[in-house]
């Protein structure tokens, strides 16, 4: 095989005496190899180092690797623990030399580190079946000073549901608008989803109690993932990227309370969305979008007959969004597995 890569490289116009300095052999190597020898007759040193690990070290140190003290840490935090006990049984390199011969170099406990979590998969197919909320931050008139704006939106209709301006974020006040929501909405929330990420006040005592009383389902993101609370991420991006989102800060509560109150009015009643067709989230959420959309599929249609050389295929379809997912499953992923 190596006299074959060499003839190939000399072939090519190579010279002989860089190949060989580069495989490590002689040119007198090669022509014995020619000559009938027909494969590396080299066999290393034909003693064992003097510093060779005995069988018996080989052992201890694998006794220290895998023991509960140590069992979940590399050489480099091994060797230097036992050195600060006063023991001393070979250097890191020693170590991973022995474990990659025993296929050990890698977590040795029975445990493994945390798998990660699959994110909550939700499904709503009508309105007040999922919701979403968060927090986010509206700068004040002192520096450095916010107010807290608490916002819910239904993810089936897109409609905001709840909202209210603080100065803090508790889960005592984040209690108080999920039960006043339901309350101006006339709604039982027995059985709804409330899905948040992980702060404080989602997760605070008083608002956990408030949901467990109330038989709502709490849903949770994972920690440090803000893209599992997709809608409310959203929501407060066309909210802070508006054209009329203010340049200064809220001057007063009372100044932010009125902008939000605007923006909220806006977004329900006005904003086409996107995401469920491009109908006002109002409009879906009270199922007024089905003669909408129908409509709209009527008008299109109209125009194709009357035109039909503007028309190379089918015209749009404006059928209704009748499921909408929270971190719906990926099929290219599931396809590969």
């Amino acid at each position: 095989m190596i006299l074959a890569l060499i003839d190939e490289a000399v072939a090519a116009g190579a010279r002989l005496s860089p190949v060989c300095e580069l495989l490590g052999l002689t040119q007198r190597a090669i022509q014995r190899w020619r000559l009938g020898a027909g494969e590396d007759l080299r066999c290393g040193p034909r003693e064992a180092p003097a510093n060779k690990l005995s069988a018996e070290e080989r052992r201890r140190m694998l006794d220290v690797a895998n023991s509960p003290e140590y069992r979940d840490l590399p050489p480099g935090q091994i060797v230097p623990r036992l050195a600060d006990q006063g023991v001393y049984l070979a250097s890191e390199s020693s170590f991973h030399r022995v474990l990659r011969a025993e296929d050990q170099l890698n977590h040795r406990a029975p445990s493994r580190p945390p798998v990660a979590r699959t994110p909550p998969r939700l499904v709503a197919t009508g309105p007040d079946q999922v919701w979403s909320w968060d927090i986010t931050y509206l700068r004040a008139a002192i520096r450095g000073t916010f107010y807290r704006l608490y916002m819910t939106v239904d993810i089936w209709s897109r409609k905001i549901i709840g909202w209210a301006v603080h100065e803090h974020e508790t889960p005592e006040l984040a209690a108080q608008l999920f039960e006043r929501t339901c309350r101006e909405h006339g709604l039982d929330p027995a059985g709804l989803v409330l899905h948040s990420d992980n702060g404080g006040p989602m997760k605070g005592s008083t608002m956990l109690a408030t949901l467990q009383r109330l038989g709502v389902v709490a849903s949770f993101s994972r920690p440090r993932v803000s893209d599992d609370n997709a809608y409310s991420e959203a929501l407060f991006r066309t909210l802070k990227y508006r054209p009329g989102y203010p340049a200064k800060p809220f001057a007063s509560l009372e100044e932010a309370d009125a902008w939000v109150a605007g923006f909220v009015r806006w977004y329900n009643t006005e904003h086409l969305h996107s995401g469920v067709s491009f109908v006002r989230p109002a409009d879906r959420h009270a199922g007024r979008d089905i003669e909408i959309l129908a409509k709209r599929q009527r008008v299109y249609e109209q125009a194709r007959k009357q035109r039909p050389d503007r028309w190379s295929g089918e015209v749009r379809d404006w059928s209704r969004v009748e499921t909408v997912h929270l971190n719906p499953i990926d099929e290219t992923q599931v396809a590969m597995q």
